[in-house]
């Protein structure tokens, strides 16, 4: 199924917006939903002016998957951040079922451990690991757009460091169809919100590691024990237990 033939027919209940090259899926389906569209989807073979977390750019070469989905959601203002979880399990699962290795690091990447000499990582990694997935949700007025690049049918030579691909794992895969499951993945993981925090865990790389979160407030090292809703990672350190809602986290090698 290419994308234009998922635009065409897609699984219910959702709309798919396709194009060939845009700037940011995310951008164009922030403007869907301040429209007041719902369970809408802008997808692209290509994006040019992509971004994460913070605002860093994301790559988008041809071949990419590039998914961007407005949603109504049920959950409390405070509770969205669920969605970005709900995303991640959707994603691993799909990736998983194509033959890969994949598991969610927190907050919001799908890595695949690597091996090898050519296996990208830092010496502080415990298992090096690629980045196959990202997920950014935004908040438009009473809507949330999640967006989702997944290095898909592209070289990882046309990718930054640390990021590895459908391709040179497994090998190109049906795009549209990658779309289609995800999005079935995702309708199914939001019509029940207290099983998200679960599956989240069953594929969580980033629980029962040493980890270091560089945060607003400063940087907490300890192990990842847990997350609680609405996705704050829990880290024993050696003054407690802390909290934390949003950061960039590194895995560690044991102390």
């Amino acid at each position: 199924m290419s994308l234009p033939s998922l635009a065409a027919d897609p699984p219910s209940p959702f709309s798919v917006e396709y194009h060939e090259s845009i700037g940011s899926t995310n951008d164009r389906a922030r403007e869907l939903a301040a429209e007041g569209a719902a369970d809408a989807v802008v997808v692209a073979d290509r994006q040019t002016g992509g971004r994460g977390r913070r605002g860093r750019s994301w790559t988008g070469p041809q071949g990419g998957i590039y998914a961007s989905v407005v949603l109504a959601p049920e959950l409390p203002t405070d509770e969205v951040p669920m969605l970005t979880l709900a995303a991640g399990v959707a994603v691993a699962r799909v990736a998983r079922e194509a033959g890969t290795d994949a598991w969610i690091k927190w907050p919001n990447d799908v890595v695949v451990p690597v091996t090898g000499e050519e296996a990208p990582g830092t010496g502080d990694d415990p298992t090096p690991e690629g980045k196959l997935a990202g997920i950014l949700t935004e908040r438009v007025d009473d809507r949330a757009v999640v967006g989702i690049g997944v290095n898909a049918n592209v070289d990882p030579a046309d990718l930054p460091d640390r990021a590895v691909t459908l391709r040179d794992l497994v090998d190109d895969v049906d795009r549209g169809a990658f779309v289609a499951d995800v999005l079935v993945e995702l309708d199914d993981l939001r019509s029940d919100p207290d099983g998200i925090l679960p599956a989240w865990c069953d594929l969580a790389r980033t629980l029962g590691q040493r980890v270091r979160v560089e945060t607003p407030e400063g940087t907490v090292v300890g192990e990842a024990v847990g997350i609680d809703r609405p996705g704050r990672l829990v880290v024993e350190t050696r003054d407690g237990r802390v909290q934390v809602s949003t950061g960039d986290c590194e895995h560690l090698r044991p102390a």
